[in-house]
């Protein structure tokens, strides 16, 4: 079992900036990508950034050059740093990990529950 909790997000105005942090806790042994994806109303769910457990980055082209996404693997902590925030940026955000659990040597993807961020014009 595998729990994903997001923390961070806020009501901001637009250009401001928001750090998202997402923990992962339960019977893990790796993990592997991590993720964050986001889901405005009426909207499908769109990835917006990736790391790999070696740190190599991808982000969607909206938010390239604004957006940075880190993680501490000691701490099974991932992090999104948003710069230059935009009304469109506003959206439930979601964490999501490639986890190998301790007791099934598989990879299987987690979700966390979201956090809202909410960028005013």
């Amino acid at each position: 079992q595998v729990q994903l909790v997001e923390s961070g997000g806020d009501l901001v105005q637009a250009g401001g900036s928001l750090r998202l942090s997402c923990a992962a806790s339960g019977v893990i042994f790796r993990i592997n990508d991590m993720a964050w994806y986001r889901q405005a109303p009426g909207k499908q769910r769109e990835l917006v950034a990736t790391i790999t457990s070696g740190g190599s980055t991808n982000y969607a082209d909206s938010v390239k050059g604004r957006f940075t996404i880190s993680r501490d693997n000691a701490k099974n902590r991932i992090y999104l740093q948003m710069n230059s925030l935009k009304p469109e940026d506003t959206a439930v955000y979601y964490c999501s990990a490639l986890v190998v659990l301790i007791t099934a040597p598989v990879e299987t993807w987690s979700w966390g529950q979201g956090t809202q961020v909410t960028v005013s014009s």
